[in-house]
């Protein structure tokens, strides 16, 4: 008995994930007219999905022309996100960072490039140990131009790495910041061992990639 319960309650887990992936309004948001956001004191905004944030904002704020990398939640049909809710699989919401950048230093394009380096390209749902819909790669645009962008540099690593790259395509309509412990995590938390044993592992993989960005 104890173990059909077991079984039990791992399918209608998938399948709430699962329907919280595919229900309407998931699939509104996901053909939604893009939010650009303006530039503010020179400085432009990008927001992507890679797995654990604290892993993409340790990425992100190693590279030159990046200000500020903010961790929070995006792409879901949800209101008010938290930690908690994004992690049942039921909120659409995947973890995402915002990174903030001068784009007379860094261009988009190449945070693109950064993007792919950081992380298996390949893997649904997850990266790395992280797995589920939370933790899904997504790359959201803000405008046509961004998006055509993204679908080039898309197919071409398709066609280089002969396979499916996982990475939705989604368009830009809301960040929501996550709750403050979750900011600069890898910095205030070196000796944590998800820090030791997947964070730092996968920056340190990312630098050998591309040293010329770095700051």
């Amino acid at each position: 008995m104890k173990k059909f319960l077991s079984v039990l309650f791992l399918a209608l887990l998938f399948n709430c994930n699962n329907q919280a992936q595919t229900n309407p309004k998931q699939e509104a948001i996901k053909t939604a007219t893009p939010v650009t956001v303006a530039l503010e004191n020179g400085k432009a905004k990008a927001y992507f999905a890679s797995g654990c944030f604290w892993c993409v904002e340790a990425v992100y704020e190693s590279v030159k022309g990046v200000d500020e990398v903010i961790n929070g939640y995006a792409g879901g049909h949800t209101q008010n996100p938290t930690y908690e809710k994004s992690n049942t699989g039921q909120t659409g919401h995947a973890e995402a960072v915002e990174v903030i950048y001068d784009p007379n230093i860094v261009s988009f394009e190449t945070l693109l490039d950064v993007y792919f380096a950081s992380q298996n390209p390949t893997q649904v749902n997850g990266q790395g140990p992280d797995r589920g819909s939370q933790y899904r790669s997504i790359i959201f645009y803000q405008n046509q131009e961004q998006k055509e962008i993204i679908d080039a540099k898309k197919k071409a690593l398709a066609e280089k790495l002969n396979s499916t790259v996982a990475a939705e395509v989604y368009p830009f309509l809301k960040f929501w910041i996550a709750e403050d412990y979750h900011q600069d995590y890898e910095k205030l938390h070196p000796e944590n061992p998800y820090i030791q044993n997947v964070s730092i592992p996968r920056l340190n993989k990312f630098k050998s990639k591309m040293p010329e960005v770095l700051k």
